[in-house]
């Protein structure tokens, strides 16, 4: 599994709406695409529990082939001519977990960006990172929770969706405007690491 996300901040005056009319309009694009485990389609508002207009759609792919065909395709393509070349995050893969809300279509999501302190040993800062997602995997609400790694800035990142107002959990809070998800079967429950 690899965990993707590209973030793309927009003027404070900018109409959201024209996000919310865009995913409508071409999130369904992305419900069959090749080796793609889910996207979260994410936007946060100014004002509302956020400082800035964004949008910051996540992915876990369950292959690179899939990450890399998308990558070079129309769909990052129309991104990039439509509001500039965004710098594109990804991480390894650490755990994906169901919860107990799988079921259902989540209305929010949350992000936590956590380094990996130099003095700490990688097993024991992963390992401890593992148990917090296997915390969150277990809450009242969560639909499905990914931990992954960044190794070369020594970074972890917890991504859970919610079905309904995320908790008070640590992190950044999103609004899940539609999810694709053609391979979240594929994406390997538990710990990969």
């Amino acid at each position: 599994m690899h965990a993707m996300q590209y973030e793309i901040t927009l003027p404070a005056d900018y109409d959201m709406g024209i996000i919310r009319t865009r995913v409508a309009t071409k999130g369904h694009l992305l419900d069959d695409f090749p080796d793609l485990g889910l996207k979260a389609f994410l936007i946060r508002e100014r004002g509302e529990d956020s400082p800035v207009n964004q949008y910051a759609p996540f992915y876990l792919w369950s292959r690179p082939e899939g990450m890399n065909s998308f990558l070079r395709g129309p769909g990052f393509q129309g991104i990039v001519q439509d509001f500039g070349r965004p710098d594109v995050q990804h991480w390894a893969g650490l755990s994906y977990e169901e919860g107990p809300a799988s079921a259902v279509l989540p209305r929010t999501a949350t992000r936590r960006r956590t380094p990996v302190p130099a003095s700490a040993a990688p097993a024991d800062a992963v390992g401890a990172a593992l148990e917090e997602s296997r915390r969150l995997a277990k809450a009242p609400g969560a639909v499905a929770t990914a931990l992954a790694i960044d190794p070369r800035h020594w970074e972890l990142v917890h991504f859970t969706l919610w079905d309904h107002l995320a908790p008070e959990e640590p992190g950044e809070r999103f609004e899940v405007l539609h999810l694709s998800q053609p391979g979240r079967g594929n994406l390997g429950k538990g710990r990969q690491w």
